[in-house]
């Protein structure tokens, strides 16, 4: 532990660690991957302004996301197949933003069901991320299950209605639990810490699903509802019907575009999030973070703007909230902690970010997070990312 000094030793830690097919599930994009590699490069082009002698003492990154007090402005994104990470993997990482004071995200793909989730963290709050699906009874019920469960917001997946063309899942031949194919069984022997975890537990299906449909029992009929399910019809009068079935905080993920985000603020959304799904959608989109700038100007004072995509460290979180994001949110990050050491990966890599941000800060000349603004940028270093879309 006292090696792991920044998000990218976890990741080398995760890829000795996790399985082939679910390492290169977390760590790609669709088709080139042009998108998923410019989240994190265009984060790498902004430069921070430094400043000297100015009062250190005091520093806080204590903010609120979309309602809620947290540690800092971060969020765990919802990510699939996280209990493919590490046996219980949404449970773990849970339990690590529980302790660590920030919000955690559960997706309808999960391993991990709803009710565990609630049960392994003694209930405490937290949000569920909900995939519109043909079946609105299944939806009905999904939500549902989510106020039992006590959740606090509901973040709506905008982006996909169709899936990105994923060229590592399918070569891997992508499952969960996986295939026993020969090249499958080879690389499972070499990763005995991962095999004995998924022996402990029961969990190695999608939780939120099978079981809660009628006919889906097994992975060959979950694999056959999945494919017709994403509904491509997906319209803002569904995100409207979504809210008022919810009755709480909704939060829209997937936004991109201005024009978008007015829709998303007319809806009565309480938040929306700049992302590209992490590069694993529209190959050729723009990166998040050059995305975000605009839509923070254009709807930021009716709306709360948070971002998502390529995050890997505190200064990315600074340079987010600088550009006008009120709260960021870390998916693969996550997935390293979670892969290389379970829920102390979990915790070591929020550890991480943190103490980044803090220390970024305070060389920028704030104290307090709520206080960050396009100031503390380097003129000139963040327009041109404005520019290229």
């Amino acid at each position: 532990m006292p090696h792991i000094t920044n998000i990218e030793d976890l990741r080398v830690l995760a890829k000795k660690r996790v399985p082939r097919m679910f390492y290169d599930y977390a760590d790609s994009g669709s088709w080139t991957e042009s998108t998923y590699r410019a989240n994190e490069a265009d984060f790498n082009r902004i430069l921070l302004r430094q400043r000297v002698a100015v009062n250190m003492e005091g520093r806080s990154t204590r903010t609120r996301m979309a309602g809620q007090e947290v540690a800092m402005p971060v969020a765990i994104a919802p990510t699939g197949l996280t209990g493919m990470q590490h046996a219980d993997g949404e449970i773990l990482a849970a339990r690590a933003a529980k302790k660590f004071g920030i919000p955690f995200t559960l997706s309808t793909m999960s391993i991990c069901s709803i009710e565990d989730v609630a049960r392994g963290t003694d209930h405490h709050p937290f949000w569920f991320q909900l995939y519109v699906m043909r079946d609105r009874g299944f939806i009905e019920r999904l939500i549902d299950r989510a106020k039992a469960a006590n959740c606090s917001a509901l973040v709506l997946t905008l982006d996909l209605q169709i899936l990105g063309q994923r060229h590592k899942d399918i070569k891997n031949g992508l499952s969960a639990p996986p295939k026993l194919t020969l090249p499958n069984i080879l690389n499972l022997m070499t990763k005995p810490r991962w095999c004995l975890g998924m022996l402990g537990t029961q969990r190695r299906q999608f939780g939120n699903i099978v079981g809660h449909v009628k006919g889906v029992e097994n992975m060959g009929s979950l694999a056959e509802w999945t494919a017709k399910q994403f509904d491509p019809a997906l319209s803002w009068n569904d995100v409207e019907w979504i809210k008022k079935r919810w009755g709480g905080k909704l939060i829209l993920k997937g936004v991109q575009d201005i024009e978008d985000a007015r829709l998303a603020v007319d809806s009565g959304a309480d938040a929306v999030i700049v992302s590209n799904h992490g590069g694993r959608q529209l190959d050729g989109a723009p990166s998040s973070i050059s995305a975000l700038p605009a839509i923070a100007d254009a709807v930021g004072s009716r709306i709360e703007v948070h971002m998502d995509g390529g995050i890997r460290s505190g200064q990315h979180v600074l340079k987010a909230v600088a550009l006008g994001a009120r709260g960021t949110y870390i998916g693969r990050a996550m997935l390293y902690g979670l892969g290389a050491m379970g829920e102390a990966g979990v915790t070591r890599a929020l550890e991480i970010i943190h103490k980044e941000l803090d220390l970024s800060m305070a060389f920028c000349g704030r104290t307090d997070i709520n206080t960050v603004d396009k100031g503390i940028l380097l003129p000139g270093s963040w327009q041109h990312l404005e520019s290229r879309q």
